[in-house]
């Protein structure tokens, strides 16, 4: 079987994409890291890749706000790249900072007849600069990242900005109603979070971690589950506990990616 190509995007400031290389490549992709630059110069066809990644860091500094700068490359740069691999069915995955620039872009929640923004992420309730480990439950069936997941997974977060927040009630529900929550934030028991720090490190609604667009194959999240593939990773593994690898979401799309052709 052919393994997967999954194109990585680069830009200044990004830093967690060795990380997510990493995971991919464990998961059965062939991963390559490609700076934005080279992309504005048509190096690189996108064509040629059946998975992107948006990966986590500082992208541009998080001038103007975390991910709007990046946004505004996928808008005015790449929208017909991106809009192809998209209507196309293939993974995409946004991780934290790319999260931040799938949401700040339009990609995501992915409504085509919106005719102003749904939804972004802000900062913290707790107004500061959030590193730790968390504890997400993967709740969609409909997104392709988390169809099947049964065990939680714990992975760290590293963010200011990562409280997710939509225009109106009504764009919540039908969030949820549509199964675009894929993720949510729970306490290191499973139990729901209920909205308490610091098991909900952002404060953001519904305990949401991560959301997909309606098709499922777009995927959006705050925490890093790139930053627990090996056991050795988990904080605590010389105690035991180095349960609920994020791998299994990667292979999640690394598998559809290949049932794509």
């Amino acid at each position: 079987m052919t393994r997967p190509k999954a194109l990585i995007l680069l830009a200044t400031g990004t830093n967690r994409d060795h990380d997510v290389a990493q995971a991919l490549e464990l998961a059965g992709a062939v991963p390559k890291i490609i700076p934005m630059a080279a992309l504005r110069q048509s190096t690189h066809p996108w064509k040629n890749y059946q998975m992107l990644v948006i990966a986590g860091g500082f992208s541009y500094a998080d001038a103007l706000g975390a991910g709007k700068l990046l946004a505004l490359d996928l808008i005015h740069y790449f929208s017909e790249e991106a809009a192809g691999f998209i209507a196309a069915g293939k993974p995409v995955i946004g991780i934290c900072n790319g999260f931040q620039a799938l949401v700040k872009s339009g990609l995501l929640p992915g409504n085509p007849l919106a005719t102003q923004p749904q939804a972004t992420l802000t900062f913290n309730h707790a107004g500061h600069f959030e590193c730790r480990w968390v504890t997400l439950k993967p709740v969609s069936q409909v997104c392709l990242w988390t169809r099947g997941l049964a065990e939680s997974i714990a992975c760290p977060v590293a963010h200011g900005e990562g409280n997710f927040v939509v225009n109106s009630p009504t764009t919540a529900r039908k969030l949820s109603d549509a199964g675009q929550i894929a993720l949510v934030y729970v306490q290191s028991d499973g139990s729901p979070a209920q909205g308490a720090y610091p098991a909900n490190p952002n404060g953001s609604m519904l305990d949401i971690a991560g959301i997909c667009n309606p098709a499922g194959n777009v995927l959006g999240l705050m925490p890093h589950p790139e930053n627990h593939i090996l056991h050795y990773q988990h904080p605590h593994w010389t105690r035991g506990e180095d349960r609920w690898s994020g791998l299994p979401l990667f292979i999640n799309g690394v598998k559809f990616a290949n049932e794509l052709g």
